[in-house]
């Protein structure tokens, strides 16, 4: 059963969106929040597999609650995903970097929606490659390179292949066509280099990929899957 806790301090959209969600079988809204301070104790008092958390809100908005989260070994299981209505702006951006898994427009489509967080409650972040490319194109504008970053080193050459790959824009089935391996062992390799630096999902590590000067704006750019394909 997949443990979804609403965190919006709008009362018509949660109450949608537990509709939607109660009638699934293998999903279970365990909570709603109206600010993301009420979403911290009931995160921390349910423990969900998954937190949907609106990026502005009263209080406490979803940026910080995601940072909180984060930061909270005991939540270290929650995987937060971010809502808003417009898309990959500057808000969204800074909760990515705050640890969140990914993000979702709330006007998404209800099978769209139940798809989301089915793929976040297994783990994988919610970033498709136009989302990374766009990632790509906010450092390509300002790079934020802050130097090596600790466990860089410990990465092993398939590890940090896999990272770079992952870091433009590429799926687990495209890492392993690319690396010529399994996708299982593709997805082994990510899971490792996560693990080694620290990253809680797929997002976050995209972002540590550039913070570390593993993977360079410009290069990455130039060599996301679409800009290989012919016209």
């Amino acid at each position: 059963m997949i443990r979804v806790l609403l965190v919006d301090d709008q009362p018509l959209l949660r109450s949608g969106f537990r509709a939607l969600l109660d009638i699934e079988d293998d999903i279970e809204v365990v909570g709603e929040a109206a600010d993301g301070g009420e979403g911290l104790a009931l995160a921390r008092r349910h423990l969900p597999d998954i937190a949907l958390v609106d990026v502005q809100m009263p209080v406490v908005d979803g940026i910080e609650t995601t940072r909180r989260i984060a930061a909270d070994p005991a939540l270290a299981s929650v995987h937060v995903v971010i809502l808003t209505n417009y898309g990959l702006d500057e808000y969204v951006f800074d909760a990515l970097r705050a640890g969140a898994a990914g993000f979702l427009v709330k006007d998404i489509q209800p099978e769209d929606l139940l798809h989301a967080v089915r793929v976040a409650a297994r783990g994988e972040a919610l970033l498709a490659p136009s989302i990374t490319r766009r990632l790509i194109d906010r450092y390509v504008s300002a790079p934020p390179c802050t130097g090596p970053r600790a466990g860089l080193e410990e990465l092993t050459n398939r590890e940090r292949e896999a990272v770079t790959l992952v870091a433009r824009g590429l799926s687990n089935d495209q890492i392993a066509a690319t690396m010529v391996i399994s996708p299982l062992t593709a997805k082994t390799h990510v899971n490792r280099a996560m693990t080694k630096l620290h990253a809680r999902d797929r997002a976050q590590l995209v972002i540590l990929a550039y913070e570390s000067g593993l993977v360079t704006p410009r290069s990455a750019q130039q060599e996301t899957p679409d800009s290989r394909r012919k016209p």
